[in-house]
């Protein structure tokens, strides 16, 4: 039994070309795994989301606008609501006209969601039918 260890004399040449098969192997079974995994981590609830709109609203003299401060005051046409329950008797003798006025939010940047939820609220017990949030337009360029 013979075993060649070294170089005969003469066979010196180096090897310059790298064996790409184990790296082609390795990227094969990474490529696989990944198709596998990436369908079940994207499973979702399929549902049809909003898209954005930008209408201009039309003001009418019988629309109500309700402003919320940053503080959590509420303001109906700029005059001062006292609490929530008279905020939802106001709105409760608006839900009896024809045809219902719409009602306009407009809250402060700042204030918190609590202060508006409120507002919402009162509304649905209301059974106020449309509700408009007033939002300052994104700025052009």
């Amino acid at each position: 039994m013979a075993m060649s260890v070294g170089s005969d004399g003469g066979d010196d040449e180096v090897v310059s070309s790298i064996n790409t098969t184990p790296l082609v192997d390795v990227m094969l079974v990474l490529l696989i795994i990944f198709l596998i995994t990436i369908p079940v981590v994207t499973q979702t609830v399929p549902v049809k989301l909003p898209s954005e709109t930008n209408i201009a609203r039309q003001t009418k003299p019988e629309n109500i606008e309700i402003s919320v401060s940053k503080e959590g005051d509420v303001f109906w046409n700029a005059q001062l609501v006292p609490d929530n329950e008279a905020l939802f008797q106001r709105l409760k003798k608006i839900a009896t006209m024809t045809p219902q006025p719409e009602v306009h939010i407009r809250g402060d940047q700042a204030s918190r969601y609590e202060s508006v939820g409120r507002v919402i609220f009162a509304c649905q017990r209301a059974a106020i039918l449309k509700i408009s949030f007033v939002t300052e337009p994104p700025a052009k360029g």
